[in-house]
């Protein structure tokens, strides 16, 4: 029955309560031993300190690189442009508007994920190939601002 359901015979420990008299087993030095670094509030070496040994972290080749001039672009589908009215202008600030992008980052980047059924003049930062002509296929037109 489900009230007779117990844990298992030593899943469940009592916790240690150090620093509670001599009679508990961990009172004085609460377990800690006397003096020295390990014994002091915060004490003990930073995370990953070998002992003088050359750290792990340390001895690993360093890999990659990271470059500081990279632009980010705020990604937009062809496939979110068909919200918008025929022969609409589409610019950065009215996706932002429109909730079709939350933030404009470094600009905009037209890519061709979908189809487009409107004819749209659209106004981004940079625009994939396949994206430019399914803009213009469709009879809009294309802006790199």
């Amino acid at each position: 029955m489900l009230n007779d359901l117990r844990p298992v015979e030593g899943a469940r420990k009592n916790r240690k309560r150090i620093g509670r008299g001599p009679g508990s087993g961990t009172g004085k030095t609460s377990g800690k031993g006397n003096k020295g670094q390990l014994a002091r509030s915060g004490g003990g070496p930073r995370p990953g300190f070998e002992g003088g040994q050359l750290p792990l972290f340390q001895r690993i080749p360093k890999r990659g690189f990271k470059n500081i001039n990279r632009k980010e672009y705020a990604i937009v589908n062809l496939a979110d442009l068909n919200q918008f009215n025929e022969g609409e202008v589409v610019t950065p600030e009215v996706l932002v508007a429109r909730n079709v992008i939350k933030v404009l980052k470094s600009g905009v980047k037209v890519l061709a994920n979908g189809t487009l059924e409107k004819k749209l003049t659209v106004k981004a930062n940079v625009f994939s190939k396949a994206a430019e002509a399914a803009i213009v296929k469709v009879g809009g037109t294309v802006e790199v601002i």
